[in-house]
């Protein structure tokens, strides 16, 4: 797919007309973006809204929209539920450096991922719901924050730099301990998630959202999400969990990662599409079709080292 952003479209859209449709543009109220013409809905397409729909992903995208075409959400999660203050902050899953990855090749998609489909790809996975228009006004307003966030690292000093975290997640070789990983859960977690996992509501009206994100059930991520790997879980919690008290061990990490995916949430359909390329699919994928003889429970919860081994001496055999 060929790179889509807000600054290359606005150039070939606006042209010699730029002042008028700007000022157009900017009076459309942002949700009828979608219906706009192009070049009103580049006008719209600003990079404080996009900032919004990551922030208030819910209440603009969400399943309860007034507008049926808005609701490109499956869930009343926000973007900003994994990608801390709108992605601003450094370090795990931070947005600040994003654009600079992209285009680049994804084995799930067996070939390239520009920042539009792996936008998109959150939006179907992370948020269970449906792709947006390469062209919309909310597709380019995410992209347009995005590189924005870019502009941002690159003015930062080394300090700001420096993600406030822990030493990085190190897997421990031994299969997760999901008991373990309830106690975790219980004493840890539940505070803010709530004993059943499924999230504290910002308000009795569902379109606000969660002020804090349901880890499971049916407004959860779904399985085909990067979320529902136990490593990649792991290596989320580890950094930043519980917010503001980062401080689990990397064990305790594991169990309470693999405690919360083995819980019910939103399955997702034709996964086996996923990574053309079997072997190229990551070994905690919860998943199948696998490259390997490894039982789907194996990929799920570990131990990872013999998956791991078995696809070295698969490469080592081919050179």
């Amino acid at each position: 797919m060929t790179r889509l952003t807000r600054r290359g479209l606005l150039s070939a859209t606006l042209g010699g007309g730029a002042v008028g449709a700007l000022v157009l543009g900017f009076t459309l109220y942002e949700h009828r973006a979608a219906q706009a013409s192009p070049t009103a809905a580049v006008a719209v397409a600003t990079e404080e809204y996009g900032r919004r729909l990551i922030m208030d992903t819910a209440a603009l995208l969400g399943p309860d929209h007034e507008n049926p075409n808005m609701r490109y959400s499956g869930s009343r999660m926000a973007c900003t539920s994994c990608h801390l203050g709108a992605g601003t902050e450094p370090g795990t899953l931070s947005l600040l450096e994003s654009a600079a990855l992209y285009p680049r090749y994804s084995g799930r998609d067996g070939g390239e991922q520009d920042l539009v489909s792996r936008i998109n790809g959150c939006m179907t996975r992370s948020m269970n719901g449906r792709e947006l228009p390469p062209d919309s006004a909310e597709m380019m307003a995410m992209v347009a924050w995005v590189e924005s966030l870019g502009d941002r690292f690159g003015a930062m000093g080394k300090s700001l730099r420096t993600a406030n975290e822990q030493p990085a997640f190190k897997r421990p070789e031994r299969r997760a301990d999901l008991v373990a990983g309830e106690q975790v859960f219980l004493k840890r977690c539940a505070v803010c998630h709530g004993a059943d996992g499924l999230g504290l509501r910002a308000s009795a009206n569902s379109a606000d959202g969660y002020v804090f994100p349901p880890l499971w059930g049916a407004d959860s991520f779904n399985n085909g999400a990067g979320m529902a790997r136990v490593l990649t879980a792991a290596r989320f919690i580890k950094a930043q969990m519980p917010l503001g008290d980062s401080t689990l061990s990397d064990d305790e990490a594991l169990d309470v990662a693999a405690y919360i995916n083995a819980q019910p949430r939103p399955e997702m359909a034709n996964l086996e599409r996923d990574y053309p390329k079997r072997a190229e699919k990551p070994i905690d994928s919860p998943y199948g079709p696998y490259a390997d003889p490894f039982s789907q429970d194996q990929h799920r919860f570990g131990p990872f080292k013999p998956i791991e081994d078995y696809y070295k001496t698969q490469t080592a055999a081919r050179q």
